[in-house]
């Protein structure tokens, strides 16, 4: 029997579409797996969206703990349809078979303070200046060399470059940026609190292996560069 659950509000329903709906946008077929513990009051949602090798995070908190604890894979398309803003809830769907990375998740604590991020301001501006750098790189080549392969290798130039004065590539924070969790905090949102349990409208983490680019609105979590080469060796975890 699939699950119902009960938001704290609609406002948490609200995001939760929101962001489903931005990885629908990206992949029609998308997948994400959901996670809560057993007397825990919120709903852990794991997501990849495309091109940007990283993991999504987005939390959205219950209005009571559940009894026993949740962790299942379904498609990102058939949960946005079942999303109740107006009631704030959701029925869970059927589980799906899933993709590779829903078998592998960050770990769940250990997350310690990275120092050299700059302030959100100058995080967007960078993201901002970057789009525009590759769309002017790309308008400017020749019609020959407008091609796929190009425009790959200009974006790959571009967004793995680091941000700061950290090893967080440029393409993780555009990940934020392009899932909505880079927008300025509304008054009415409270500070998120990050892995390290400090209120922080931006901040870098660490554990181990992982990098973890935490906001109010959501988080992207990505291995760090030079250590395995993406997601594709990461801690395995039961489906």
């Amino acid at each position: 029997m699939n699950e119902q659950l009960h938001f704290a509000d609609s406002g948490e329903a609200a995001d939760l579409a929101a962001f489903l709906g931005r990885l629908v946008h990206y992949d029609r077929a998308a997948a994400v797996r959901l996670q809560a513990r057993a007397g825990g009051g919120a709903l852990a949602v794991f997501g990849r969206p495309p091109s940007f090798d990283v993991l999504a995070v987005r939390t959205a908190r219950l209005a009571a703990p559940l009894a026993t604890p949740l962790d299942v894979t379904v498609s990102a398309g058939e949960l946005l349809e079942a999303v109740d803003e107006t009631g704030a809830g959701v029925l869970v769907p059927g589980p799906v078979t899933g993709p590779p990375w829903a078998g592998v998740l960050p770990p769940h604590g250990g997350w310690q303070p990275v120092p050299g991020l700059p302030a959100p301001e100058a995080v967007r501006a960078a993201v901002a200046a970057a789009v525009a750098e590759f769309r002017a790189r790309d308008e400017a080549l020749p019609p020959q060399h407008r091609t796929r392969s190009e425009r790959d290798r200009i974006g790959r130039e571009i967004w793995s470059r680091t941000l700061g004065d950290t090893d967080l590539p440029l393409r993780a924070v555009h990940a934020a940026q392009s899932l909505g969790f880079l927008r300025p905090v509304r008054a009415t949102v409270p500070p998120a609190t990050t892995p390290a349990g400090a209120p922080a409208p931006v901040a870098l983490f660490a554990s181990g292996g992982w990098l973890r680019l935490a906001t109010p609105y959501g988080s992207v979590a990505m291995r760090r560069p030079g250590r395995t080469g993406g997601l594709g060796a990461l801690q395995v975890r039961p489906v």
